[in-house]
């Protein structure tokens, strides 16, 4: 994560730099990303980059981390606004995160994340849905939850089926960029996979 004398910056200064790295990010993976292009765009000493980031897979961390926050308020949003319906929130979630993809310049990043996926990469993708269980945001989105619809047998089972739904999503998102799939096509088979799981895969 930054180090302090980030967080120090004033805002302008730090707003600019961000929007230097995100620039960078969205334009190639972290691994071909240049701390040269950065400090270029931002107008900054290349010395000054590191009294903020430890290198630029933290800068690169940090920017996917505030977009994962995003999408979690969004998922708060969508299950006050579908009553608690786990499977309906999702499904706009994942609607609205394919529409964002193929028109914000800014998405990119995150395309370019789900491209080369790492077990970090993957982590931040599971906090959207799925907050660590022991966190408040994990308490507020199982308090959320309509659970008198699921199959509940001990309170640490909402946990797992965050888990469950959370790594299809996560497979669907890489999946769709991968093979290049059509947004009708990527939504078509996430809501299929979703009702499989709404539905029970025994008869």
């Amino acid at each position: 994560m930054p180090k302090t004398t980030f967080y120090n910056l004033h805002q302008e200064k730090r707003d600019t730099l961000i929007e230097a790295a995100e620039k960078e990010f969205c334009r190639v993976p972290v691994f071909e990303a240049s701390i040269s292009n950065i400090v270029k765009e931002a107008g900054v000493p290349r010395g000054s980059f590191y009294q903020y980031f430890e290198n630029k897979e933290d800068a690169f961390f940090y920017l996917l981390k505030e977009q994962g926050k995003k999408r979690q308020e969004l998922f708060v949003s969508l299950l006050k606004k579908h009553h608690g319906d786990i499977f309906d929130a999702l499904n706009e979630m994942y609607e609205q995160m394919l529409k964002e993809m193929s028109q914000g310049e800014n998405m990119k990043l995150i395309r370019n994340a789900l491209l080369h996926v790492t077990h970090e990469i993957e982590d931040v993708f599971t906090e959207m849905f799925a907050a660590d269980r022991k966190k408040d945001k994990f308490r507020e989105i199982a308090a959320l939850i309509d659970q008198d619809k699921l199959n509940l047998k001990e309170d640490h089972d909402l946990f797992h089926i965050m888990q469950i739904v959370t790594a299809v999503a996560f497979r669907n998102l890489v999946e769709k960029f991968a093979k290049d799939l059509p947004d009708e096509e990527a939504m078509d088979n996430f809501v299929r996979e979703m009702n499989l799981l709404k539905n029970g895969l025994y008869k």
